[in-house]
């Protein structure tokens, strides 16, 4: 027994489970593997034919199983009932989530007692409904109490409690899966343990701000927004919140606060609010007696039936289909699905409710699986259930699924809109999934800045985890059962020259956006930032369908009639995270290559420079790249960036930033599951200038090896060895080269050196430069900020930099030039001193001597070495580091490799 887990050897106690749902199912099989024994377990009877889950799992286990309609008659116990409960012998009574009524000769007879499961932080919101009630009063924190049962209503003594966060747009479902539901089964095990172990707590509840509601589901819709927003979200979905419009009941799902401009409507009277409502492109705005406005998705009228909010004006225009006979045979395939659990109903006719006839929420699940098993492979979502109850209605949507009429409406997109550089620039400012923009679920944003004036830009969504998770399960499904998995290579491929075309038509826009948002000089901008983007994917468009495996011979048998052949496959689910240095180009680098191999992803832009990423998801729909293959995040790298790295359906991580947070992600994604992962990470490249180069050429160079693109480049020649024989001429060139630098406004044509991205990283350089002066270095030229608003900054030189020195090992990232003399011609001497880091990403050597060139060349440890020229990268060529520059390549087949797995297949023939 040396290799048991820890909880064989925990005290185990004889329990008797007594509830239902999934809820009980999950409680009751966490408790069973923590070693615990379930002699019994009391559960609700078959409904309509079928257990509940609780019973299914017990049934499987071979545990004892009760199906009592009721435990007392007229409130007395049923002697039969309490005689087969005490027959089982239960030390504690455990009841995750229990609808009847249970005596108390039943709740005091075990030994420990009963615990019972409470969705509330009691004594807040005792009796029934108390998620609802949460969120209906606006509570800032939700959670769970365990409790020992009493003979009052939820008024025990407190054994455990959790709490949590509860977001602006959080609903019902949100909170139960989020927290409620995972947290409150572990809740469950801890609280039979610690009982088991003798240290349960018994903290009596206080009647200090103990409450208990009652049902209401009637909107006031004449108080404040929130408060709106709280009563129809603590009502989704049931029992509902309902309205009056136009003299009949319409009950209002989905709903979230509406934060920035609310887009044009028809206007809708509704009784009792303050101003009419509108029908939008997003669904149906209402306002509240402060003005301020919400947006509820989903409508249901008095016959049960449920449309989209923006559809409340067109909801009877469509047509009916006329079936082909294939399809009539679909529709009677689902007819039988319909009779299968819909067992009670005699016949299933086009008039038949679905809901109306006793189907539940389980029942939709159990719809859209069958569906898509038996009919073609058609994805159905629960939504589109609720939305087509009767027969004859479901197989209308069916078939326009099935014929893929119902494809994607016209992309809604509410721009900022901003007239600059001689244009106006749209821009998409919100979280981008499942081919849809929209709000951040938590509804939090963020100001984008600037940095040529430091001015807000516009807010941008600010994605939660729970995003992450909706949009990851958007990829997954892409991936698995969307067009994109079973589309040919060649296909693929056209849509990506389709989406490079799109981006070449736009190209000052993007140009533009990616100019006011990182401070990229427009003209670089336009040929790098964008033009190298468009090059990327066309690149990897032509990858598309050359992606091929090999035979190979084999010797395992006689005779040989055997194949084995390799497959490059897609590895699912991927993640990228980008810098901010090249906000468009780096993210075209990775995912033009993850798409290329057939992969879906889920991308976070930098948190200060999202807005190129959210336009090409925007291009990307125009393109017909199917709805969830690209998803587009901005947020925080702690929240966002770290949940893609932890989440279990993601197969692979590519990242570009900083060497310190690229081991945190390294290291997250091995514990999560251990996906793969390609890192482009911290530099401090050095460039070797000898006397016998080309002095124009490599002084031309050697300042665009620091400059180019303000020096936010990871390539960036981080120090400068220059032969001592020539150093002070080449310092004084470079010095009067800067003299001559136009420092200004990005979108000015001839400026030469824009702003640094953002205010804490020119505070950062500024820091840098006073640390070299500290040290000892010699500071020729620079080290300031430039005396205008915005955040610029002087190009600026040092020399007499020793190798000890904090600025000879720690890179800038920024316009600052570090150079240290070496002896004349000791070239082993400075090769040395050059690898002496450790970082690998490039290098570079100026000199006209060829072997000295290639002698000096093989030897520096860098991934990129450059001959007499620098920064000159290609699309074709892989790019990437060594030591802890990282590992994994961009750009090239290489990359492609990147996000491929291969499959070996032997067949014996």
């Amino acid at each position: 027994l040396l290799w048991a887990p820890l909880h064989y050897y925990q005290n185990k106690l004889k329990l008797a489970i007594i509830g239902q749902s999934l809820f009980g199912q999950e409680v009751y099989s966490n408790l069973r593997k923590q070693g615990h024994r379930v002699v019994g377990v009391f559960t609700v009877p078959d409904k309509d034919g079928k257990a509940d889950p609780l019973a299914v799992a017990a049934e499987k286990d071979g545990t004892p199983v009760f199906k009592f309609p009721r435990w007392r008659v007229k409130g007395n116990p049923i002697p039969e009932v309490v005689d087969a409960y005490k027959a089982v012998g239960a030390e504690l009574n455990v009841m995750p989530f229990c609808s009847q009524f249970i005596p108390m000769n039943i709740i005091d007879h075990p030994k420990h007692g009963s615990i019972i499961y409470h969705p509330s932080i009691l004594p807040l919101h005792r009796g029934a409904s108390a998620i609802n009630w949460t969120l209906i009063h606006g509570d800032k924190k939700a959670g769970f109490t365990v409790f020992w049962a009493d003979d009052g209503l939820d008024t025990g003594p407190i054994l455990l409690q959790r709490e949590c966060a509860v977001e602006p747009n959080d609903t019902v479902d949100t909170l139960y899966n989020r927290f409620l539901f995972p947290e409150g089964i572990k809740a469950m095990v801890e609280s039979v343990q610690l009982i088991a172990d003798g240290k349960a707590p018994r903290v009596p509840q206080t009647e200090e701000g103990a409450s208990y509601e009652g049902h209401s589901e009637e909107v006031n819709l004449a108080q404040p927004a929130e408060a709106i927003h709280n009563w129809i979200r603590g009502h989704d979905k049931v029992p509902g919140a309902w309205t009056v419009i136009d003299g009949q009941s319409v009950t209002l799902y989905g709903s979230s606060m509406l934060a920035g401009q609310v887009p044009a409507g028809q206007p809708l009277e509704i009784d009792g609010a303050s101003q009419p409502g509108l029908v939008t492109k997003n669904g149906l705005v209402l306002y509240g007696a402060d003005g301020k406005a919400l947006l509820v998705k989903n409508l249901q009228f008095e016959d049960g039936k449920m449309i989209p909010a923006s559809k409340y004006f067109s909801s009877g225009e469509s047509t009916s289909l006329d079936l082909t006979d294939d399809e009539k045979k679909m529709a009677e395939e689902i007819r039988s699905i319909w009779k299968g659990i819909l067992s009670n109903v005699p016949a299933i006719e086009d008039t038949t409710d679905f809901f109306k006839s006793g189907a539940a929420s389980m029942d939709v699940v159990r719809l859209v699986e069958e569906v898509k098993q038996k009919c073609a492979g058609v994805q159905l979502q629960n939504e589109d259930v609720y939305m087509a109850t009767t027969f004859q209605d479901f197989i209308q949507m069916f078939v326009r699924k099935l014929r893929g009429e119902d494809q994607e409406e016209e992309l809604v997109v509410d721009y900022v809109s901003l007239k600059v550089n001689n244009m106006t620039v749209k821009m998409p400012y919100q979280c981008f999934i499942n081919g849809k923009f929209e709000d951040a679920e938590n509804g939090k944003s963020y100001d984008t800045i600037n940095p040529t004036d430091g001015s807000v830009i516009c807010k941008v969504s600010y994605a939660s985890v729970g995003d992450v998770d909706r949009a990851v399960a958007a990829a997954k499904e892409a991936y698995e059962i969307g067009p994109w998995g079973r589309m040919n290579p060649r296909d693929r491929g056209s849509l990506l020259y389709r989406l490079a075309d799109l981006m070449e038509e736009h190209q000052e826009e993007l140009a533009t956006i990616e100019s006011i948002d990182s401070g990229a000089v427009y003209t670089l901008a336009l040929k790098t930032h964008v033009g190298m983007s468009i090059q990327t994917f066309r690149y990897f468009a032509g990858w598309c369908d050359k992606i091929q495996g090999k035979t190979i011979p084999i010797n395992q048998a006689r005779p040989n009639r055997n194949l084995t052949f390799t497959k490059k496959e897609p590895l699912g689910v991927c993640a990228i995270v980008i810098p901010w240095n090249y906000p468009l180009m780096m993210l075209a680098w990775k995912s033009a290559a993850c798409l290329a191999a057939g992969n879906t992803l889920v991308l976070k832009p930098a948190q200060v420079t999202p807005l190129t990423a959210l336009k090409f998801a925007e291009l990307s729909v125009k393109a017909g790249i199917p709805k969830g293959v690209i998803n587009i995040l901005p947020g925080s790298g702690g929240m966002v960036g770290q949940r893609l790295s932890d989440h279990p359906d993601i197969r692979k991580l590519g990242f570009t930033g900083s060497t310190p947070i690229g081991k945190q992600i390294m290291k997250s994604c091995a514990l999560s599951n251990l996906k793969k992962v390609s890192l482009e990470l911290g530099g401090k490249s050095p460039l070797i200038i000898f006397s016998d180069c080309d002095m124009d050429k490599a002084v031309r160079m050697g300042m665009s090896s620091v400059y180019f693109n303000k020096g936010e480049n990871c390539i960036a020649a981080g120090r400068l060895f220059v032969e001592e024989s020539i150093h002070d001429e080449y310092i004084s060139r470079v010095v009067e080269e800067i003299k001559k630098m136009k420092i200004g406004d990005p979108l000015d044509r001839s400026t030469d050196h824009g702003p640094q991205n953002h205010k804490a990283h020119l505070d950062k350089l500024l820091e840098y430069c006073e640390v070299g002066v500290k040290e000892g270095a010699t500071l020729v030229y620079g080290g300031r900020q430039v005396d205008r608003p915005g955040f610029f900054m002087e190009p600026t030189v040092f020399t007499d930099v020793e190798d000890h020195m904090f600025i000879a090992k720690e890179e800038s990232f920024g316009p600052v030039m570090v150079v240290s003399k070496f002896k004349d011609g000791d070239v082993d001497g400075v090769l040395q001193r050059a690898n002496d880091t450790e970082y690998g990403l490039a290098s570079g050597v100026f000199t006209r001597d060829i072997n000295k060139a290639m002698y000096v060349s093989e030897r520096l440890e860098a991934g990129t070495v450059f001959v007499n020229t620098y920064n000159k990268t290609d699309v074709a060529s892989p790019f990437g580091g060594f030591k802890q520059s990282g590992f994994g390549k961009d750009l090239g087949e290489d990359a492609l490799m990147e996000y491929l797995k291969t499959k070996a297949v032997t067949v014996e023939y």
